[in-house]
């Protein structure tokens, strides 16, 4: 059954698009699809692998401080801050905050090749390149909402923050929200927060894919595969390890997925390794079945370890044993946003305003964080239409780019508004 819609929600979204600041907003972002078209491609030239975002965030800073934010700055760990103007705001410095983000990096490695190329198809402006939807959209949806709202003069009854973070992408494990959460001194003040991924302007991830990721390695004294047979293998333990993680049962709801990602180790066909090793990949909507398979994984290393050791000989045991060790390197939280969440029910009113039918969707972004600890948090479209993701194929169309960033005022402003009532 669909959730219904507030009549409060939908009463404030109405009074929120009738005044003459919002409907500024809108002329501006309207008006100047070229300069946004503009900053993209720049953008897109700018490489940002996960902990290569350096050059980004400096853009990121430098836009903020011309546009006229207020306050920018750029945290540890490479996020890039700046607020929304509030002269008359007294809570600007102590009272809630509604975050917008937008995460700056992309899948692909530094020396990948960055050549935006700008096409006209079927009369819209179209980038080709890689990142230019994921997340060059986000970033410049966000980037021209703030320079919107700031030519506009819009005044909010909370603070309004926008953020450039870095960290999004595999690797990088969400550790620029992360450290806005749990590092950064707003933290404990984030009243609500909406984070701009991607393209689209017809659904919202509300349900937080969460995953754990792991890399085991096992080790031995390796040696010659003739004279020193009868030494454990940890080439063969981890395959027997990972024979066993791959056939662990799986429930289809909640829906969870376990893949072995990748396998190292060995120097030559002829030599017993010294060390092999493994990624795995465990995703679920819920935190137990990731808890589960995390403690499966640990039984099956630590049981074939202990039948390869046992299975040497003794010249073979008396040269060493096997050792192993298991190491966490992605851990992003699996969470669900209650339907009856202030800004569930505010980009329902939203949607229904601006005559979209939109649906929630299952996915793995920033929003993972908020959402993980009970905020007021989801992760939209930011207009447009893409392709291509995660390929040097990547494009990015403006086809309904102005459609998705009224959605997204309308929702920030709806949200700052219930955060001052709190």
């Amino acid at each position: 059954m669909t959730p219904s819609i507030s009549r409060s929600a939908f009463s404030r979204v109405t009074a929120l698009a009738a005044k003459r600041t919002i409907h500024t907003a809108f002329a501006w972002l309207h008006g100047h699809s070229k300069t946004m078209l503009d900053w993209q491609t720049g953008l897109c030239a700018i490489p940002a692998p996960p902990f290569g975002e350096k050059a980004r965030s400096e853009w990121m800073a430098d836009r903020f401080r011309v546009i006229g934010l207020q306050d920018v700055e750029a945290d540890a760990v490479g996020n890039v801050l700046g607020f929304l103007p509030a002269p008359h705001l007294e809570q600007a410095a102590t009272g809630p905050v509604v975050v917008v983000s937008a995460h700056l990096d992309t899948v692909f490695p530094a020396d990948a090749p960055l050549n935006p190329v700008v096409k006209i198809i079927e009369g819209y402006e179209r980038i080709e390149g890689p990142g230019a939807c994921d997340n060059a959209a986000g970033v410049i949806g966000m980037l021209g909402i703030a320079q919107a709202l700031v030519k506009a003069g819009a005044e909010f009854p909370a603070a309004l923050l926008f953020v450039g973070n870095v960290g999004e992408e595999g690797e990088g494990d969400l550790r620029g929200v992360r450290h806005l959460y749990h590092e950064g001194p707003l933290g404990a003040r984030i009243a609500a927060h909406i984070v701009l991924d991607g393209a689209g302007c017809d659904s919202a991830v509300t349900q937080a894919l969460g995953s754990r990721r792991f890399q085991v390695t096992i080790t031995g004294p390796g040696g010659h595969s003739f004279t020193d047979t009868g030494t454990a293998n940890p080439i063969a333990a981890l395959a027997t390890a990972l024979t066993a993680v791959a056939t662990t049962p799986l429930p289809d709801e909640p829906r969870t997925t376990l893949n072995l990602g990748t396998v190292h180790g060995g120097t030559s066909v002829n030599s017993i390794p010294e060390s092999a090793a493994a990624t795995v990949d465990f995703r679920s909507t819920s935190a137990d079945e990731l808890v589960r398979l995390e403690v499966a994984l640990h039984r099956a290393v630590e049981d074939a370890v202990e039948q390869w050791n046992a299975r040497a000989t003794p010249a073979g045991r008396a040269r060493g044993v096997l050792a192993y060790r298991i190491e966490t390197i992605g851990n992003r939280p699996a969470a669900i946003l209650p339907d009856h969440s202030p800004i569930a029910e505010a980009l329902r009113a939203v949607d229904r305003h601006l005559g979209l039918r939109s649906s929630v969707r299952l996915g793995s972004t920033d929003a993972n964080i908020p959402i993980s600890l009970g905020i007021p948090a989801l992760s939209v479209g930011a207009g447009g239409e893409g392709g291509g993701a995660h390929t040097l194929a990547e494009w990015y169309s403006t086809k309904n780019r102005d459609l998705g960033l009224r959605r997204i005022v309308l929702l920030t402003a709806a949200m700052l508004e219930w955060a001052a009532e709190q």
